[in-house]
């Protein structure tokens, strides 16, 4: 399966830009949609073998990569640990998944279903159903659990869940789904990776793109009518948000799977100056655009820099 992206879409920074009229953007995003969508359960070729001598994402993109844990480790763990780790990612996307659908169906409820915004929420809200249960399938497939945050995360999760709403809710949205989209654009192109991974990343990486769109514009459409204090607010629930998912994508069990120590990996994990790299490149974009709409700035700085985001 080969995925190309919907013209249009592109996850370009868009600081200091006029937001687009609402009702067109979701206009062209439904048409968007209708061109090119995908359904994981047919699309994807659930009975291909799974080869034992590919990775399970690319190894640079472990979080032990470049550590004398990851040197210490043979190939065949290097193999696991890296399958165990994108099952681990991609749980924790289920979870924040079950979390923007409930965002999203909030802010369009009592909304005119005849207008193409409320059309388009419910297009990605079906979207992201299918990305979940692909996910869900592919570490089946695997034989590994889709992991999950654990009881306190999962706790915030769900009073962000009811309470989340304005430009920090979309900001949220945009925070988790643009640092997927950095690393699967490396892993659908990577031979090396799984070929169901691979395929699962086309998928996400096409459809998201037009997720990611309508939330900048949200975004860029709401942050001008806060008042300093409600900035101010919003600013700490973004940054608060992207610190618990950036600790939160490889949770300690995938380290166990190879015989690690969790804690121990957990730190070295932590220390990582490849792994930090790496996130801040694949928050750079995401980071610019806050920033030039004002959600980035302030005390509230620190746990970006914390999450090694920025």
């Amino acid at each position: 399966m080969t995925a190309t992206m919907p013209a249009g879409t592109a996850t370009e920074s868009r600081p200091g830009k006029k937001p687009v009229d609402r009702q067109d953007l979701a206009t062209r995003l439904l048409g968007s949609a209708t061109r090119k969508s995908y359904d994981p359960v047919v699309d994807i070729d659930w009975d291909a073998p799974t080869p034992s001598d590919l990775y399970g994402l690319s190894p640079e993109w472990s979080s032990l990569y470049g550590t004398t844990m990851w040197d210490a480790l043979s190939e065949e763990q290097r193999i696991t640990l890296t399958t165990h780790e994108m099952c681990s990612i991609s749980g924790v996307g289920i979870w924040f998944e079950c979390l923007l659908m409930q965002l999203v169906l909030r802010d369009i409820y009592g909304d005119d279903p005849a207008q193409p915004h409320v059309q388009w929420a419910l297009t990605e809200i079906a979207d992201e159903c299918r990305h979940s249960v692909m996910f869900a399938r592919t570490a089946q497939k695997l034989g590994v659990p889709s992991y999950q945050p654990g009881p306190s995360i999962l706790t915030l999760g769900r009073l962000f869940a009811a309470k989340g709403d304005g430009p920090s809710a979309y900001a949220a949205i945009l925070v988790a789904e643009e640092i997927l989209d950095i690393f699967q654009r490396d892993l659908m192109n990577d031979e090396r990776v799984l070929p169901i991974i691979r395929a699962g990343s086309q998928i996400h990486v096409v459809e998201e793109a037009r997720h990611m769109r309508f939330a900048r514009e949200e975004i860029a459409r709401r942050t001008p009518d806060l008042s300093w204090w409600q900035l101010r607010k919003h600013r700490t629930v973004v940054a608060s948000v992207a610190a618990i998912i950036a600790d939160n994508l490889v949770q300690p069990q995938a380290y166990a799977a190879v015989g690690l120590d969790p804690d121990e990996a957990k730190a070295a994990a932590r220390a990582n100056d490849h792994y930090a790299a790496r996130l801040r490149t694949a928050s750079a974009g995401l980071v610019s655009f806050l920033r030039g709409v004002g959600l980035i700035g302030g005390p509230s700085e620190l746990l970006w820099k914390r999450a090694r985001l920025v």
